[in-house]
């Protein structure tokens, strides 16, 4: 039976919407909006265009919800372009002052899912992953059991070189240990030709979360197909420390791995906000 599209909870139960910074939350008020977690896009609970696709049995899997609309917008999610044409006219006019369409910052519809040769030897001196250490591996559970949401499921990805394979190795034995369940481990070299493949394994089973314990370059151009081709979400991702660098988000574009979160080697925190990677301290210890 398709679910209606009112974005309303059944019998008075919590709704799960999405909030300001991409990540799902329980909510006992309504959502007002839907939105399309592929193509980020947001409109009317009426909107024909959704409505048509949902009775076609289309859409469901990937519809979310918003309270409002600077909460879509802040999420990274652009206007629909039938039900709300004219809030899709002045984003499409902003979008086009601002930016040039080419493969690190045109739209994500627009944009090829491949980095440019040029563009990875600009970045090709991105260091190689380190060994992690046992305080990053418990930040980095220590983000999944801080998530909204009970984390059971997840799927791990990993580069192929041995400080990677060693840090997926290492979480899948203590995830299992929590009683959690890995449904996927993949791999993947530093250059392929399509990233299809690793892609479409990462994502196939719909986990609660991915783990990410890879070298940047990789993981950029792993990360571009990703958000091009499938419903992989970095603010559901985590990853270990050789990710923390502010190369990275430059190299995939700004808003391709916006909310990802990782360790650090010391047992600190970091965040992608766009263009921008933010670190924390331990807890208990002041920056």
């Amino acid at each position: 039976m398709t679910p209606a599209p009112s974005g309303r909870a059944p019998h008075g139960k919590h709704r799960t919407l999405i909030g300001p910074e991409g990540a799902p939350y329980r909510s006992a008020t309504p959502g007002s909006l839907g939105g399309h977690r592929r193509l980020r896009l947001y409109g009317r609970l009426d909107c024909p265009s959704a409505l048509r696709a949902i009775a076609r049995g289309h859409y469901v899997k990937h519809r979310v919800f918003f309270v409002d609309e600077a909460t879509a917008t802040a999420a990274g999610y652009r206007a629909c372009d039938v039900c709300l044409p004219q809030r899709y006219a002045r984003w499409k006019a902003d979008w086009e002052n601002t930016h040039t369409m080419s493969p690190l910052t045109g739209p994500p519809a627009s944009r090829s899912p491949l980095i440019r040769a040029e563009d990875l030897d600009a970045y090709g001196d991105l260091p190689s992953p380190a060994p992690h250490t046992a305080a990053e591996l418990d930040a980095l559970l220590g983000l999944l059991a801080s998530r909204e949401g009970r984390v059971e499921t997840v799927a791990v990805g990993h580069s192929r070189d041995p400080a990677s394979r060693a840090a997926a190795e290492a979480f899948a034995a203590a995830w299992k240990g929590r009683g959690g369940k890995v449904l996927a481990t993949v791999d993947w070299p530093e250059s392929a030709a399509s990233w299809l493949r690793p892609a479409r394994r990462l994502t196939a089973e719909e986990p609660d979360a991915w783990v990410m314990a890879a070298a940047p370059l990789g993981l950029a151009q792993l990360a571009r197909r990703l958000r091009h081709s499938t419903d992989w979400d970095p603010a559901r991702t985590v990853a270990f420390a050789a990710l923390k660098d502010s190369r990275l988000p430059a190299l995939t574009g700004p808003d391709t791995l916006h909310g990802l979160r990782g360790a650090t080697a010391e047992g600190g925190t970091w965040e992608v906000r766009r263009r921008w990677v933010t670190s924390y301290p331990p807890a208990g210890r002041s920056a």
